[in-house]
């Protein structure tokens, strides 16, 4: 075989391990069937020649890291090891859960459904094709030859709830052990070289409670919430006139966003429990995109500053997720990174960053491996966490592709 040969994928076995992978509904929350999908996938590395291990946070880690009441049952996740000789690993990674997928769907969302050049289901960008993608490439790699380094893929769990997922574990666990760093939970428009890490955050309001007919007998917690909301409405005002370094992908720069930017949002209000009754209470929540010029403390330190001055009773919280996430743009991993989407997708994909925030910032911030981010999709066509969730069918066959010259040898 000639080194400028581009190996195929058999794209009937990626679509029949994309439908089976699919129909696994590992939904978080609050985390269903990971154990059943990570019995299916552990035989198929297994037979490739990888070393298994099956890694299940402990119930005093998951109790104690995992807040989230709507998250039960075991967190399973998949480690398979491949050791070539090789003078360098790398450490590839994907999350296996999807978010819900609700609303009126044309097609069963956990049945995939090939038209028009796509294919359809929960998951098929968020990041279950890349998976489908991989296990593809590496069966006609090592049919074919040997990849030119060791391997060591993380399949991982709760990715889609932010806080403390699988990979997180596996990382303080010290396994995440490697030179170089693949996460494929991104999309195909630009090799993406950073994040933005992610402050989750509460304020209670408090007021006191009375019939609504007197209602200057209590203290309305609705009412006194609006100070709250257009104190943070202008706190976001000048949080989001900042940029970052990095440049935003190439789906949002078409739509006039150059530069990673940070962002304050109020995401949801709860107050009141009857029309005539006063309410005691008013929780407002949202989140705080932090960009990696900023830290996560002073972003949690701004918006409390911000609320102190006023006059109003109120508890403020923060829960802390990812971490922004910077890797230097000259590194030679990511230049072989590109070289290889050229070679498989072909196209000279741009370096960005991603508006969301990644568990995989958490793993790069602990270990220090170089990483890139590239996965399956397109931002503004695949319709991630929405309605019918799509990949082209070819980029499916492409991604596949780029992981096969990007891991073999010549």
């Amino acid at each position: 075989m000639m080194p400028e040969e581009i190996l195929q994928p058999d794209t009937k076995y990626l679509m029949d391990l994309l439908k089976k992978i699919i129909s696994f509904k590992t939904v978080a929350p609050p985390g269903n069937c990971y154990q059943e999908i990570v019995d299916w996938l552990e035989p198929i590395f297994k037979d490739m020649g990888f070393k298994t291990e099956k890694l299940i946070m402990p119930e005093e880690v998951f109790a104690a890291k995992c807040s989230d009441p709507r998250l039960v049952g075991d967190r399973f996740n998949l480690r398979a090891d491949l050791f070539v000789g090789a003078e360098k690993t790398l450490v590839i990674y994907a999350h296996l859960d999807v978010v819900p997928a609700e609303g009126n769907w044309d097609t069963d969302p956990f049945q995939v459904v090939q038209k028009n050049g796509r294919v359809y289901g929960r998951g098929v960008s968020d990041c279950k094709g890349s998976i489908a993608a991989l296990i593809a490439a590496l069966k006609v790699l090592l049919e074919n030859g040997k990849p030119k380094y060791n391997l060591s893929v993380l399949l991982t769990t709760d990715e889609e709830v932010g806080g403390y997922s699988g990979l997180c574990y596996i990382t303080d666990r010290g396994l995440v052990k490697g030179d170089l760093m693949l996460c494929m939970d991104g999309f195909s428009d630009d090799v993406v070289i950073g994040s933005n890490g992610i402050i989750t955050w509460d304020v209670v309001v408090h007021g006191r409670s009375s019939h609504s007919g007197s209602s200057f007998l209590g203290v309305n917690a609705v009412e006194r919430s609006i100070p709250v909301m257009e104190t943070l409405m202008d706190l976001k005002k000048v949080i989001q006139a900042r940029r970052s370094n990095l440049p935003a992908s190439s789906a949002f720069e078409a739509v006039g966003l150059k530069n990673l930017m940070p962002m304050l949002n109020i995401t949801m209000i709860n107050g009141g429990i009857k029309e005539n009754i006063v309410p005691d209470r008013c929780v407002l929540r949202g989140d705080r995109r932090v960009i990696p010029e900023e830290s996560m403390e002073e972003a949690m330190s701004e918006i409390e500053r911000t609320l102190k001055p006023l006059d109003i009773e109120f508890d403020l919280k923060f829960y802390p997720g990812y971490p922004p996430m910077s890797v230097n743009p000259d590194h030679v991993w990511v230049t072989e990174v590109r070289e290889a989407v050229k070679k498989g997708m072909g196209n000279m994909p741009r370096l960005s960053g991603a508006q969301g925030s990644l568990d995989q910032a958490y793993a790069t911030e602990k270990t220090r491996i170089p990483t890139c981010v590239y996965g399956v999709g397109r931002q503004l066509e695949s319709n991630a966490h929405g309605l019918n969730e799509n990949v082209r069918i070819a980029d499916l066959e492409g991604f596949a592709r780029f992981l096969i010259e990007l891991i073999r040898a010549e």
